[in-house]
């Protein structure tokens, strides 16, 4: 039995962008509070600068976790071969597990879902083996979560630049990050082609902002955390203010094992080990998920009951399906001209005329130059084919090129296929002896079309921008996942096909919800976390006025 100071109104599982912002929210209205990570809570100086361990390039381990060791997964290839893998390993479609999660060395791109992004099969139809459908809210419901992320976590950006988009009722908080060399080239390339582009809005501070100083523009944003602590995520705006209100408890390096039901099935709390391996059971009213699409999923797996006897939430066989990430088509040009001029975060520059509207193609996405590169990875990832891979003429060309060479790349709308799907593995197990998540299928195969179409459309930017090279690869059907993993507990009026209701709430249980992307009908051309965020909104305003 959970001791009396182990009770709470609300437990949260999971201290990233959803469950960062459901703690704030909900502390702030007057509940009192469990937040529990499975990570730490990192200082700049233990994040570092390494870069050949990062969640950038994770070859070599991750800066910001999981750990290497007791967090392994299972992966299941084409052909039916499972294998285990540990989260530096390919496959293993790694999230940051940290207070603030990937929030802490992310990149910062806050976009907007488009309309046509919460009602894909009334445009477009269902393709035959897919999953793809409607959202039962739309964006008109979510705008004012949109704008109550851009301007309670704070973006910087340009509304009048956003004509893809309604009307904003409110401008950006922060004007744009500058413009920089590459972005400059691209940005009278697209003309030339009679392409309009947008300064890309991102979750930085362009000026002082909230007691926090702005971007001096460094060279390691992405995959990094913040020197100046400008970047912002749920680590310095949300999750503080709700430690502040003395509502908020917050327990770290704790892996919840089980939700807890009472014996009519009602969830009750929620089962974990502490960061010395001792199982602590806590109770509340209100449980809320918050672990991101993987592990959210694994979760309700892994606490079947007699009621449910697949997993809470599973009656209909939907928990874990239809996981989405984004295929990131591009293509590398070098240029005669200087690309690279050492002002970070890098990317200033995209377009969205492809979103929607491509003759033949299901949905679209965004293209944008790119953050800046480290040199590792550019010799990793970057390098023409044509080139040798080691020995003086790598050497030469990395050398004379690196200031010359630059990608354009960007998330498409990934199509759903019920059997691209989270399981949890009947035999490997993780450093707590709880089952391990079994990673299955693919993306469906209108995803590739659809990225095959924007690569073209790179290609056709970056030669318009002057390249006197170009080179990439086509995408191929994959799992799609990684680091924008999202839909495997679908928002759906209908329990059959759907995980949640519109407000997030797990049909079956009044009291059990869930704020991070897995609720993503789905997942849009853009990098999801405002998505994320906005939602994260709605629903803890939601939990908060009903409970």
């Amino acid at each position: 039995m959970a001791s009396q100071a182990n009770r709470y109104d609300v437990i949260i599982v999971g201290a990233g962008a959803g469950g960062g912002v459901a703690a704030g929210v909900l502390a702030e209205a007057g509940k009192r509070v469990l937040l529990i990570e499975r990570g730490r809570s990192l200082s700049f100086e233990e994040i570092g600068r390494d870069h050949l361990r990062n969640q950038r390039l994770s070859q070599h381990g991750h800066n910001a976790g999981p750990d290497i060791v007791g967090n392994p997964r299972v992966s299941v290839d084409g052909r039916g071969r499972a294998r285990t893998i540990r989260p530096h390993e390919g496959g293993y479609h790694n999230n940051a597990a940290c207070v603030g999660g990937g929030t802490r060395v992310y990149g910062a791109q806050a976009w907007r879902f488009m309309p046509q992004d919460f009602r894909m099969a009334s445009t477009y139809g269902v393709p035959q083996g897919s999953s793809l459908a409607d959202w039962p809210i739309s964006y008109e419901d979510l705008e004012p979560y949109y704008e109550r992320a851009e301007w309670e976590v704070g973006v910087a950006g340009d509304r009048a630049a956003m004509t893809h988009l309604p009307s904003y009722r409110r401008d950006y908080p922060m004007p744009s990050i500058p413009v920089n060399q590459q972005g400059r080239v691209y940005r009278r390339g697209a003309s030339a082609i009679g392409w309009h582009t947008l300064p890309v809005p991102l979750l930085i501070n362009t000026t002082e902002y909230n007691g926090r100083a702005a971007c001096h523009q460094c060279q390691h944003c992405v995959g990094f955390a913040c020197p100046t602590d400008a970047k912002n995520g749920t680590q310095n705006t949300l999750i503080p203010r709700a430690v502040a209100t003395g509502r908020c408890e917050s327990v770290t390096e704790a892996m919840v094992e089980r939700i807890e039901t009472d014996g009519a099935g009602r969830v009750v709390g929620v089962a974990y080990f502490d960061r010395e391996g001792t199982r602590t059971e806590a109770r509340a009213e209100v449980v809320v998920l918050s672990a991101g699409a993987t592990e959210t999923a694994r979760l309700l797996l892994n606490s079947a009951t007699a009621a449910e006897p697949q997993g809470i939430g599973n009656t209909h066989d939907q928990v874990g399906r239809n996981l989405q990430g984004h295929y990131y088509p591009g293509v590398v040009g070098l240029f005669s001209e200087p690309m690279f001029d050492g002002l970070g975060p890098g990317v200033t520059t995209a377009t969205c005329r492809f979103n929607h509207g491509n003759d033949g193609v299901i949905g679209g996405g965004m293209l944008a130059d790119e953050f800046i590169v480290l040199p590792i990875i550019f010799q990793k990832r970057m390098l023409p084919p044509d080139l040798p891979k080691w020995g003086a003429a790598n050497k030469a060309f990395m050398r004379d090129s690196y200031r010359y060479i630059s990608d354009i790349k960007g998330p498409v709308q990934d199509i759903p296929s019920p059997e691209a799907r989270v399981t949890v593995d009947p035999q490997v197990r993780d450093r707590w002896g709880i089952p391990v998540v079994r990673l299955s299928g693919t993306t469906h195969p209108e995803t590739v079309r659809t990225a095959a179409f924007m690569w073209e459309r790179a290609k056709e930017w970056v030669l318009a921008s002057g390249a006197v090279k170009v080179w990439g690869k086509p995408p191929e059907l994959m799992l799609s996942g990684g680091q924008h993993q999202a839909g495997t507990c679908r928002m759906g009026d209908d329990p059959r096909t759907s995980v949640v209701d519109a407000h997030g709430r797990v049909h079956g249980h009044n009291n059990l919800y869930i704020a991070d992307a897995s609720v993503h009908v789905t997942n849009g051309g853009f990098n999801p976390v405002l998505t994320i965020l906005a939602l994260s909104f709605r629903t803890a305003e939601h939990i908060a006025q009903s409970w």
